[in-house]
């Protein structure tokens, strides 16, 4: 059986402690974090299942059970930054 990398494209830039951040790279680096520690839902299925537990702290598709929204550039961008996506033999994101 045939494993995949799992890489995330494009490392967010890096900031110094205690200076202001870029929403979106701080998103991207919350998403990146959250991968590598497998604490990242992703899907439909996946998220309806931990919101109705009530432990996701971020979701972007559900403002129901309050949790907090976040609203990213397009859905392309999203996928690579959660993982959803395959490296490239010149390490783009296809």
């Amino acid at each position: 059986m045939k494993s995949e990398k799992v890489v995330v494209p494009a490392e967010p830039a890096t900031s110094i402690p205690g200076e202001a951040m870029e929403i979106m790279t701080a998103f991207q680096l919350v998403l990146k974090k959250s991968l590598a520690f497998g604490s990242l839902t992703r899907g439909l299925h996946e998220a309806a299942k931990v919101i109705k537990k009530h432990v996701a702290q971020l979701c972007a598709i559900c403002v129901e059970h309050n949790v907090s929204l976040f609203i990213v550039p397009s859905a392309k961008t999203l996928g690579e930054w959660a993982g959803l996506c395959k490296i490239d033999s010149e390490e783009k994101a296809r």
